[in-house]
């Protein structure tokens, strides 16, 4: 039979027990062959025995019961392991759970490739292999413990057992590590005197799936005489965790009219339990597609990837068709490979049919009217489209270009971007005199570009007649603004310029009347018929209302039009300078003491109103002094300043200094000027004028300030 290579590694390695332990061990209740092997390749045949699994409780195996993790297998009252169906793989590990009154184990049957034999074999045979069978005798025998996560109380229950060969007399077993004594500690325990092992409560394979203990044997006073000896249990997985959609939430995009099979997006669910058993061993399927039409099934899931394709044809998978381009499918998986006592988990998978650009943007008619009045700018007329593609998209946004009847660049199109419409605007004002009438041809395409079989038709192209109302429009001067130069003091009445406005409305025989609309200083005035404009008052470049040598009036041109438009002209007149403003001078009051030593009174500094050539350099002089002597002299300093000198101490008293000062201008103008001057007693300090009707002031300041002007 086929299974016979089977069958003799399993005698095989039921002999190696009973040689190593017949010897040293009596009945240890359980499977007495833990670990099972199947070659492949196998075929399990119906009905027909792979496996003798040999069981014992010791007691008579009273109201035995096996359990197969995998549902395509049972095992007889006899131990026989037995195919339900003809399969080829059982996957890569089958578990077996026996309960009898008085016991129950579990065995572990591994499905091996040729190669894998010889290895599986070797660590059998290992000093601390996984069946914990010695090469030697040893005093201490603690074969592998198997436990079903999920036990059912009543706890503490019977898990193994532990035994010794050495019959000291008072000998405890004693049983350490995680699990025991160090956390999460008091999940096993052992009886010191039989070496029974057990489990004081259910397990989770998916916390802790193995658990490495050490047993030895101690005396009365706890002196360790035998081991210790590593006592391996492991947790044995049961379907108990649900398939999990951990990565939502799930969004595919597919392009409409894509090929059939064209892969949109992949679901991927998680299974906590053992991924080398079928209880991670996970199948997809799709439970509900909504809407359902075009199709109800467009897609399909390959039930071992996850991966979600399209199956319908690319004429149906077309967006604007579409009741909505957005699909949800209920997409379920299932362990146990999508058996019906699988558990299952959900999750939703939204699929948006993408839109490309397969449909041209088309004006909802041919022609288009605007009426605009001359002068005007801004929006005159919105152009609409229908585009059948997705409005979010590049595919239905328009993009519009005037193509001809725009020479002078008077008209621009933009997009509207709420509704997609093309907002033509006027940019230059357009004037009925030079036309009435405009005709543009506008295209309208969009932002993507379409498919390759798709073309722009004669409806993406449309016109606008545009109609321009005449309106009374104020006439022009020309030149806007006019300037002309005149010397400042020009003769009241003489003429600054005759002014020129014309009216645009050349259609329309109308008159121009002018007249004054600011004239800061007053000075102007314009012949309402003819436009001269002459002076009223004397211009003075030096008045306030001249900025930078020029003065600035406007001018109104008023048409005879119903109602009249008004035009405003600006005339900036440039003043020349003379010299008609006479040097100023200052001080006009100095100090000194009677008995001052430094005679040098004060520094005199001169200003004019007028520009170079008017003003410095400036000619200081002394007018004749009266008496036989010379009290005083003045001496220029520079351009602008000179300086009073006493020749000798004077009395305490007023004096008038008679001064003219002269400007360089052609012809020059004279300023005589007196400086009054008073002789004040100094004492301590203090200077008394009070004999001379002068201020009360510190002689220190009267001193720093001659100082001060000195220096200029």
């Amino acid at each position: 039979m086929q299974h016979k290579t089977q069958l003799t590694l399993s005698f095989l390695l039921s002999q190696v027990l009973l040689l190593a332990c017949a010897e040293d061990l009596e009945c240890v209740p359980g499977f007495q062959q833990k670990v099972f092997y199947i070659e492949q390749p196998f075929e399990f045949t119906v009905d027909q025995p792979v496996l003798n699994l040999e069981f014992d409780d010791c007691k008579g195996n009273n109201k035995l019961n096996f359990e197969v993790s995998n549902p395509d297998f049972k095992v007889e009252r006899d131990g026989s392991l037995v195919a339900l169906k003809n399969i080829s793989e059982a996957g890569r590990a089958l578990f077996v759970h026996a309960r009898s009154e008085h016991a129950e184990d579990m065995a572990e049957i591994l499905i091996v490739g040729a190669n894998e034999k010889h290895g599986a074999l070797k660590e059998i045979f290992k000093i601390e292999g996984n069946l914990g069978i010695p090469r030697q005798k040893r005093a201490i025998l603690a074969t592998p413990i198997l436990i079903p996560e999920n036990q059912r109380p009543p706890f503490p229950r019977s898990v193994g057992k532990v035994i010794s060969s050495e019959g000291t007399e008072g000998a405890k077993f004693r049983l350490s590590g995680k699990g025991v004594d160090q956390d999460p500690k008091g999940i096993f325990r052992i009886n010191e005197i039989s070496g029974d092992v057990s489990v004081t409560r259910a397990l989770d394979r998916e916390a802790i799936a193995n658990y490495e203990l050490e047993v030895e044997v101690t005396d009365i006073s706890g002196k360790t005489i035998d081991g210790p000896v590593r006592l391996d249990i492991s947790v044995i997985d049961q379907n108990d965790n649900r398939p999990m959609f951990k990565e939502g939430p799930y969004v595919g995009h597919v392009m409409e009219g894509s090929p059939t099979g064209t892969t949109v997006m992949r679901m991927t669910a998680f299974d906590a339990d053992d991924s080398s058993t079928d209880n991670a061993l996970l199948r997809y399927n799709i439970l509900k597609q909504t809407p359902t039409k075009p199709s109800p099934n467009m897609f399909y899931i390959d039930p071992e990837k996850g991966d979600i394709v399209t199956v319908v044809s690319p004429v149906l998978l077309d967006r604007e068709t579409m009741e909505t381009p957005k699909y949800e499918l209920v997409i379920e998986a299932k362990d146990m490979g999508g058996l019906d006592v699988g558990l299952t988990g959900t999750a939703t998978a939204t699929i948006l049919i993408d839109d490309k650009n397969d449909h041209p943007p088309e004006f909802t008619k041919k022609e288009f009217q605007a009426t605009v009045k001359e002068g005007v700018t801004g929006v005159i007329v919105n152009l609409t489209v229908g585009d059948r593609d997705d409005p979010a998209t590049g595919a239905w946004r328009a993009v519009y270009t005037i193509i001809n009847g725009n020479p002078g660049q008077s008209f621009e199109i933009h997009t509207n971007p709420q509704t997609n419409e093309g907002m033509l605007s006027v940019v230059k004002p357009l004037d009925y005199e030079i036309s009435a009438f405009h005709t543009l041809l506008i295209k309208v395409e969009n932002e993507d570009p379409l498919i390759p079989d798709i073309a722009y038709g004669p409806s993406s192209t449309a016109t606008v007649q545009i109609t321009v109302e005449d309106v009374n429009e104020g006439p022009v001067f020309h030149p806007n603004p006019m300037t002309v130069t005149k010397q400042e003091n020009i003769p009241i009445g003489s003429v600054v310029l005759t002014v020129n406005a014309t009216d645009p409305d050349t259609l329309q025989h109308q008159t121009i009347r002018y007249s004054v609309h600011k004239d800061p200083a007053g000075w102007l005035e314009i012949n309402p018929t003819n436009g001269t404009i002459g002076t009223t008052a004397v211009l003075d470049r030096e008045s306030p209302y001249v900025q930078n040598n020029i003065y600035t009036a406007l001018f109104l041109a008023i048409d005879s039009g119903n109602p009249p438009a008004t035009g405003t002209g600006t005339l900036h007149i440039t003043l020349e300078d003379v010299n008609d403003n006479v040097p100023s001078l200052y001080p006009t009051l100095a100090k000194v003491c009677d008995d001052a030593k430094d005679l040098r009174v004060v520094v005199l500094g001169a200003s004019d109103k007028d520009l170079h050539p008017n003003t410095d350099p400036f000619k200081f002089e002394l007018s004749k002094q009266s008496g036989p002597e010379k009290l005083w002299r003045i001496t220029k300093l520079n351009n602008t300043h000179a300086q009073v000198v006493l020749l000798q101490n004077l009395k305490k008293a007023n004096y008038n200094i008679p001064i003219s000062v002269t400007d360089s201008g052609k012809p020059p103008l004279t300023n005589n000027t007196e400086l009054k001057l008073q002789v004040c007693s100094c004492k301590k300090s203090k200077m008394d004028c009070s004999a001379t009707d002068a201020l009360h002031i510190s002689m220190t300041l009267i001193l720093l300030s001659l100082f001060s002007l000195f220096c200029l």
